[in-house]
């Protein structure tokens, strides 16, 4: 039980006094058909990302891909009409927390393999029995949660999807070959091959040619890319086919600035760019939908 102090001195109230002028006032009126009406919060603002503050021209995440699907293939050629695909590799890739979330690798069954030279994959592997029909499911679950699929020299890999048993692939697709411009601190040449571009990131190189080995790598790489947003983001600006405009003893610009001789364009140095990349260079271009107008006007 509480004990009171005497000495303290208490407040006192009249209660008379109280009740009196309660009593005195109006009694309320109680409407059965009204309601309350709700209170109107205010809507939360976002606050702006640091990143946003520091560089107003940054990437956002409306603009960048939230997840990757980085693929790789292995197979028995060159020509998807003589040739098939028998090894897939697949890793899910989260961007903003640099990480992967899953992966996948599987060999579909062949009859031979000319290219087992390069890629070390015996005929009898391929035919042992594995869970390869599974394998197809789960590639085509992480297809479903990708926005963005990602290969090197994705122009040869993406040729053998929608040839039986692989399905299509409708998701956009980016060529960490072709489209992403590295960082120069990286000296790098243009059109890196994997195990270049993993070795510029410190990457180690522990095995070649093999489907999911190089998705790791590629997975790997962009760990380590703490620009990672801003290359996505220029490497899926929409490209043309570009032709250097540029003297015989000039054409060393164009090779150290990735164009090829005579491919596509017959008899030119040619390269796809950007609108953007293309008024960064230090020579003249002209796109090569131009120049086929005026030879034929």
């Amino acid at each position: 039980m509480t004990q009171v102090d005497p000495q303290q001195p208490w407040e006192q109230v009249d209660l008379l006094s109280f009740a009196s002028a309660a009593a005195a006032a109006p009694p309320a009126q109680f409407d059965p058909e009204s309601k309350p009406e709700p209170q109107q919060e205010a809507e939360p603002q976002p606050e702006p990302l640091a990143a946003d503050l520091e560089n107003p021209l940054a990437p956002t995440a409306a603009t960048v891909p939230q997840r990757l699907l980085i693929i790789d293939t292995e197979t028995t050629g060159l020509d998807p009409q003589s040739d098939r695909c028998i090894e897939v590799g697949a890793v899910l890739f989260d961007v903003a927390h640099r990480s992967v979330l899953s992966q996948v690798s599987f060999l579909l069954p062949c009859e031979h393999n000319a290219a087992k030279a390069v890629n070390g994959i015996e005929v009898s592997l391929t035919q042992q029995p594995h869970p390869w029909q599974q394998g197809l499911q789960c590639l085509m679950a992480l297809l479903d949660a990708a926005d963005l699929v990602v290969a090197h020299n994705a122009a040869f890999d993406r040729q053998w999807f929608g040839l039986d048993p692989l399905p299509p692939i409708h998701k956009p697709w980016l060529c960490t070959m072709e489209d992403i411009r590295w960082p120069a601190d990286r000296q790098l040449r243009p059109n890196p091959s994997v195990r270049d571009l993993a070795l510029a990131y410190a990457v180690p190189v522990w095995a070649a040619h093999r489907a999911l080995t190089d998705c790791i790598y590629l997975a790997q790489v962009f760990e380590r890319c703490s620009d990672l947003e801003l290359l996505l983001e220029q490497g899926r600006e929409p490209r043309r086919l570009y032709r250097a405009r540029l003297s015989y003893e000039e054409r060393h610009k164009a090779r150290e600035a990735g164009f090829r001789w005579n491919e596509p364009v017959s008899g030119a140095w040619s390269r796809k760019l950007s609108d953007r990349e293309a008024a960064l260079l230090p020579f003249a271009v002209v796109p090569v939908d131009e120049v086929l107008q005026r030879r034929s006007a």
